[in-house]
């Protein structure tokens, strides 16, 4: 390598040449003094009295099929903290980097990176004395098209006797549908997406079938995961119903998604079930509207459509007039509404908490940006780790029991009376937990089914 440093971009093409890896997409991160690769299945074992490590590696993001296994000398095990704040035990190897036409020695931790939006990060350390960043551009020395990716990497699926899964959605591109898929296809399933408007379902007492668009029938299924829009409530349900029929386990079934999706209801079962909530007001006439304002403790108040997601409908009035005047506008158009308690304490603040299987396994904080009060990542609101308290798990756990949901989301609001629930969402996105607390939300969800079907990986030697 000559003297000159070499000038990359923020992200760069790369190869791992002594570890098989023809072409990996790397994060250049001059913040990070560590470089790290995906890897999942690490384990170490001895050779020649030292200690080595083989893992499999998914180059690709949201590409489970293409992977590749691995083995290296270990050379440190140290911890490491994530840009989350997380730290966790790392083994780290040394192995040559491939840039360009240049080559040199890195070292490199191991870990499981699913969440994150690159398969391999390069730190600092790797850099020093050899290369030059420019962040405002990207692949300086070269990009890569799919068409080429494909010819380097020969295509492989781990396992066919894996489960025969259907993820039951409307947008195959959103992150939470990709990384369900990949992890489906990494932990050796067959996982395939349908779009909810083009399956149809036939309708027997002896041969009851749900075809998909061209006639392939579904009935084969071992299990399916519902991700219903709320706009396509209605059908979802009604096919997630035949898909119930047909004995095919669903990853939260029709009654729970459709309990969750109606707020009046959901409320009324979740207070049946010892629930707390903000004090809530629900009336037909807009002849009621000064009462139902002090039912709810006066202004401000929190005014909710029934029909409204991800915070659409939702609207804080913060005076007696003001609160009429929105009240009585969503009854004139005869829009069904909820009039809550707002929570001054909470500082547009709430905790979001992942319910598997009757298990917290991640929270988050989301905060609202400034000037808004809805603590919502799709309104610009930003997310952080935190630790959620016995009393806001047990809070979780029960809501997400009442609506009888295998997988939730779970709103808390931090209160002067304790924790209270704001809402239960039966299709959780992923994206913002996953990247917040560094966890594998998605591989959670495959594995609550492998559970539930009591299916067992076939080992390679059988």
């Amino acid at each position: 390598m000559s003297d000159t440093k070499i000038i990359v971009g923020s992200e760069e093409w790369v190869s791992l040449p002594n570890l098989n890896i023809p072409a990996i997409k790397v994060r250049v991160d001059s913040g990070a003094k560590t470089s790290s690769l995906h890897a999942v299945n690490i384990q170490p074992f001895q050779r020649s009295n030292e200690t080595w490590v083989s893992f499999d590696v998914f180059p690709i993001q949201f590409n489970g099929r293409k992977f590749l296994k691995c083995e290296a000398l270990v050379i440190d095990k140290r911890v490491v903290k994530s840009s989350t704040g997380n730290r966790e035990h790392r083994f780290v190897i040394r192995t040559p980097l491939k840039i360009g036409n240049n080559s040199w020695d890195v070292e490199i931790t191991l870990t499981n990176r699913d969440p994150m939006g690159y398969r391999m990060l390069l730190g600092r350390e790797a850099m020093m004395g050899k290369i030059i960043v420019d962040p405002e551009n990207s692949f300086l020395l070269g990009d890569i098209s799919e068409d080429e990716i494909n010819k380097k990497y020969e295509k492989k699926i781990e396992n066919k006797s894996g489960l025969k899964i259907g993820l039951l959605a409307s947008n195959a591109d959103l992150y939470s549908n990709r990384r369900i898929i990949e992890a489906g296809e990494r932990l050796g399933h067959n996982i395939e997406f349908f779009n909810i408007r083009q399956c149809y379902m036939k309708l027997d007492a002896k041969t009851p079938e749900i075809h998909y668009r061209g006639g392939k029938i579904l009935n084969d299924l071992d299990a399916i995961i519902p991700r219903i829009r709320p706009s396509m409530t209605f059908y979802g349900c009604a096919l997630t119903r035949q898909f119930e029929a047909l004995n095919i386990f669903c990853l939260n079934n029709a009654l729970a998604i459709s309990r969750s999706r109606d707020k009046l209801y959901s409320l009324q079962l979740l207070l049946n079930h010892g629930v707390d909530i903000p004090t809530t007001g629900f009336a037909n006439s807009p002849l009621d509207t000064n009462d139902l304002i002090k039912m709810v403790g006066g202004t401000p108040l929190i005014i909710k459509l029934l029909e409204g997601t991800q915070g659409k409908g939702v609207v804080l009035a913060e005076t007696k007039k003001a609160a009429e005047s929105v009240i009585n506008a969503f009854k004139s158009l005869n829009a069904n509404i909820l009039v809550q308690e707002f929570i001054k304490e909470a500082n547009g603040k709430d905790l979001r908490c992942f319910v598997i299987d009757n298990k917290v396994v991640a929270t988050i904080q989301r905060e609202a940006p400034p000037g808004e009060f809805r603590a919502n990542i799709h309104l610009g609101g930003t997310a952080s780790i935190i630790k959620a308290t016995p009393e806001e798990k047990k809070l979780a756990i029960r809501a997400a029991k009442a609506m009888g949901l295998d997988v939730a989301g779970v709103d808390i609001i931090r209160s002067s009376k304790g924790p209270l629930l704001l809402e239960v969402n039966s299709s959780p996105g992923l994206e913002g937990i996953e990247t917040a607390t560094d966890k594998d939300i998605a591989s959670l969800m495959i594995k609550s089914i492998e559970k539930k079907l009591k299916w067992v990986k076939v080992s390679e030697e059988t």
